[in-house]
């Protein structure tokens, strides 16, 4: 009798197959299942080329990429699932057909090539965001407004918005995505917040910071007066790919935006569609306790146990790196880089309806709010229309003024908010769901880890740098779409690359 094929090798001859061996159509429960089965159970191998730490997208992307080059892997999750900050939520209330949400990253948009292709390879399909009608904007000054576009027309904010926002794409158009600290005005950009640049540069100051904070709140986490100017403007030049610059319209829009489409049935089937290709290289519970590099060898101990490998890749939340023990320490510049990279605050807050009612009213489910709870809104109905479903982004100081409160409270303030912008009927969801990533032990905050001022000149350069034969992953240290998950996947193909480079 031959020997049984182990879940390692089913995983490698999958790594090179079509979307059929993923299996994605018996949806994420199912997948998770699959991919709990499929991964390590035993012991830890005493030995490896090259270990992982982290299950996120990017992790599971380089694991992949090294793996399908026939080298040795072994991948180390804190966590009992893969995705990171991408994580599925199944609906399953009375009128919810058993949909699927996302709790955590979700959108896809032009230019983020990478991971399109990688939805693409594994047999995951997207659809366009509902984008039908007009967004909605609730102004404590002018009272609420339908508009299309960008920018509310709220001619307290207008002209300053067509101004600052012109001059945020210009700058940011001056600026090396791979290296923004060598600007010739990078020192002055990096010691300002965006808040005080706002400030210095408005008319109505108040205003345009309120409305940019419905931005910044969602996309970091933070407020302006939280963020460098040279990261945000950083942060706008990564918004597009090698021949498209990047622009505060790319990033922030959803028709030709970063929120112009979803996955269908969830953004969680990219990770588990790798972890189920990868099979047995994946190793849940298995969180990462010290990292030891001597004897030209690099010692991994988990609490799973420990793998010694010619190369590691590191692919955890910036500050998660701080919690392993180092020997030899960090450098200097990264230890400092690490501990000035503070996760963003956010939740994200979902009321879901029998049906999207707002579509009836001529309204696309976008709308903006200059105060309460539920400062950014989104449609986040899946791909059928139904059930429908209202999301709201609480970051920044919204979160440290609404997450706090107990959930029966912060309910209430969600659901008028989006009363506020689409009427009575949003006061009478048959579902509620939230997820709160500051409470996550492994990710302690989202979207993204924020440069505060004087971070990125300073010790920005090591982001990427190699610590001897350990290397860098995450979507922080990506060059282009940071903080999403085009940004993840292209971490992990460039680290994964330098890795193999090094043992050829």
């Amino acid at each position: 009798m031959s020997a049984p094929t182990t879940p390692r090798s089913l995983g490698r001859r999958a790594l090179l197959g079509g979307a059929s061996a993923v299996g994605l159509a018996v949806g994420t429960g199912a997948l998770h299942e699959a991919v709990a089965a499929s991964s390590r159970q035993g012991r830890l191998p005493a030995t490896a080329d090259a270990v992982v730490v982290g299950g996120g997208i990017s992790g599971l992307v380089a694991a992949r990429k090294l793996a399908a080059k026939g080298l040795d892997v072994v991948l180390l999750e804190a966590r009992g699932r893969v995705g990171g900050r991408v994580l599925n939520h199944h609906l399953s209330g009375p009128g919810t057909r058993g949909a699927t949400i996302e709790s955590g990253g979700a959108f896809v948009g032009p230019t983020q090539d990478h991971v399109l292709k990688l939805a693409k390879e594994l047999g995951v399909r997207t659809f366009q965001e509902y984008n039908e009608g007009n967004s909605v904007y609730v102004s404590s000054l002018t009272g609420r407004q339908e508009y299309s576009g960008t920018v509310p027309p709220d001619p307290t904010i207008l002209p300053d918005a067509a101004v600052l926002l012109s001059r945020i794409d210009s700058m940011a158009a001056e600026i090396p995505v791979d290296a923004p600290w060598t600007h010739e005005s990078a020192a002055d950009w990096d010691q300002q917040t965006l808040g005080e640049w706002i400030r210095a540069n408005a008319i109505n100051a108040d205003g345009i910071e309120n409305l940019i904070k419905s931005w910044t709140q969602p996309g970091f986490g933070a407020d302006p007066d939280e963020l460098s100017l040279l990261y945000v403007l950083w942060y706008v030049a990564c918004s597009g790919n090698e021949t498209n610059v990047g622009t505060f319209s790319r990033n922030s829009d959803t028709a030709d935006g970063a929120q112009e489409s979803r996955i269908v049935g969830g953004s969680q089937l990219i990770p588990l569609g790798l972890a189920k290709k990868l099979g047995d290289i994946v190793t849940l519970h298995a969180p990462v306790r010290r990292i030891v590099q001597q004897h030209g060898r690099v010692e991994v101990h988990s609490d799973r146990g420990t793998v010694r490998a010619k190369r590691v890749i590191v692919a955890a939340p910036p500050p998660l790196v701080l919690d392993i023990d180092w020997f030899p320490h960090l450098p200097t510049k990264r230890l400092q880089l690490l501990r000035h990279l503070d996760m963003g605050q956010l939740m994200k807050c979902d009321a879901v309806y029998k049906k999207p009612f707002w579509r009836d009213a001529g309204l696309n489910g976008f709308g903006l709010n200059d105060s309460g709870a539920a400062r950014a809104v989104f449609d986040n109905s899946p791909k059928t229309g139904e059930p429908g479903v209202l999301l709201a982004f609480v970051g920044g100081a919204t979160w440290r003024e609404y997450g706090v409160l107990p959930k029966d409270q912060r309910r209430q303030a969600i659901l008028e908010g989006f009363a506020a912008l689409f009427g009575e009927e949003a006061l009478h969801p048959i579902d509620y769901v939230e997820h709160d990533w500051t409470k996550e032990r492994w990710t302690t905050g989202a979207p993204v880890a924020n440069y505060a001022p004087g971070t990125m000149v300073q010790f920005g350069p090591s982001i990427r740098k190699p610590f001897g034969r350990v290397h860098w992953a995450g979507t922080e240290t990506s060059t282009y779409w940071t903080g999403y998950m085009d940004g993840a996947v292209r971490a992990g193909e460039r680290a994964a690359i330098e890795v193999a480079e090094q043992l050829r």
